[in-house]
């Protein structure tokens, strides 16, 4: 199956979705790629990952972008590039108009593209995640829930840290030492947290959604 969805987080963010069905070799003729990203997916040992990591292209490609509009900092972080000024054999400088991030799970892959900074995750909710909670987030935020809701939220919760993880981008930061998600219920749909790290408070939302059996979840910057 091609194009899953679209989805407006607000007026400036959309993410986009795509539900891998298609085999390697439909990607391999469909997907445009730079030298790179070649390279890259052609050097994965799994072909989930470059089935997911294809997918993100196809969906680049369904928003009338390409894998040549996309760059990684030095710290992995994707860009977007829509001009910059060009030397004889490099560019100088980027311009980076828009902002994206990326994530891909087992059957789906998704981007988001926004005019401020931007961080998504999105997990297929297991049954394991429980065994790990303890891990990474306060155990009383899932109590007095049913099992599926605990899995669900759990993951949720996961996914939010995630999220503002690839949003900061910066080394150091603990999922449960530096990142705190402020009470919410699953009816809400959305929340806050707190980033705090190197003596400075950040604050964020998120929305979070469920897709199929997969939690999705975008944090921006208050």
């Amino acid at each position: 199956m091609p194009f899953y969805k679209k989805l407006n987080i607000n007026e400036h963010t959309i993410a986009y979705f795509w539900k891998i069905s298609e085999d390697i070799t439909w990607f391999y003729e469909k997907a445009l790629l730079n030298k790179n990203s070649l390279s890259r997916v052609e050097n994965m040992q799994s072909v989930p990952h470059q089935k997911g990591f294809l997918a993100v292209r196809m969906l680049l490609q369904h928003i009338n972008l390409t894998d040549f509009d996309l760059f990684y900092d030095a710290f992995g972080k994707p860009h977007l590039e829509v001009e910059g000024q060009k030397s004889k054999d490099k560019i100088v400088e980027r311009e980076i108009k828009k902002y994206i991030s990326i994530s891909h799970s087992h059957d789906f892959s998704c981007i988001c593209i926004s005019n401020k900074p931007v961080g998504i995750d999105i997990e297929k909710c297991k049954e394991k995640t429980l065994k790990i909670v303890s891990r990474y987030m306060d155990v009383s935020q899932i109590e007095n829930l049913s099992e599926v809701d605990k899995i669900t939220k759990a993951t949720i919760i996961w996914g939010v840290k995630e999220s503002i993880f690839k949003l900061k981008n910066e080394k150091g930061i603990s999922f449960p030492k530096h990142i705190f998600e402020l009470p919410f219920q699953l009816s809400d749909r959305k929340g806050a947290a707190k980033l705090i790290f190197n003596n400075k408070t950040e604050d964020f939302q998120f929305q979070f959604e469920k897709i199929e059996d997969y939690a999705f979840v975008c944090a921006l910057t208050n």
